[in-house]
């Protein structure tokens, strides 16, 4: 099975954020060499998240309010918060997930009309990482880039 897997870093500068990483998921699609398959966008952290929905300036705000203020109180009594007072983030992450699943046709993940790929930064500022993995369907082609 073909695979391509391209790691990157996302500076977010709020404690809150959505950051549209779809050209480097596009790019690292193109990079692989992947006509058809499936394409794994993930972070290893508990306390961020990605997505795929509308690149609308208004939703991105109305993400972050819904995630910060309505649907968990940040103030709230989170026993997590007696070790890390980042409770909320860990439970938005919980929410949204730390991952999406592409099909990749053509040599690109296929997105709707109005879709792009976001990384959900729920207790910044910080560095993190994002994990692209393209796998190509069908075949036992040798593997393309690091596994």
């Amino acid at each position: 099975m073909r695979r391509h897997t391209q790691i990157f870093s996302v500076r977010s500068r709020s404690r809150i954020e959505t950051i549209d990483i779809s050209s480097e998921v596009v790019e690292a699609v193109r990079q692989s060499g992947v006509a058809e398959g499936i394409v794994c966008v993930s972070t290893p952290h508990t306390t961020a998240a990605i997505y795929v929905n509308e690149n609308e300036r208004g939703l991105r705000q109305d993400v972050v309010v819904a995630l910060a203020q309505r649907l968990l109180d940040a103030g709230g009594s989170y026993e997590h918060n007696r070790v890390d007072s980042n409770a909320q983030a860990h439970l938005a992450a919980i929410l949204v997930g730390n991952a999406v699943l592409l099909p990749v046709s053509g040599g690109h993940p296929e997105l709707g009309t109005w879709q792009s790929i976001f990384f959900l930064e729920l207790d910044g500022p910080r560095t993190r990482t994002v994990s692209v993995k393209v796998v190509a369907s069908g075949g036992n082609a040798p593997a393309s880039g690091v596994a």
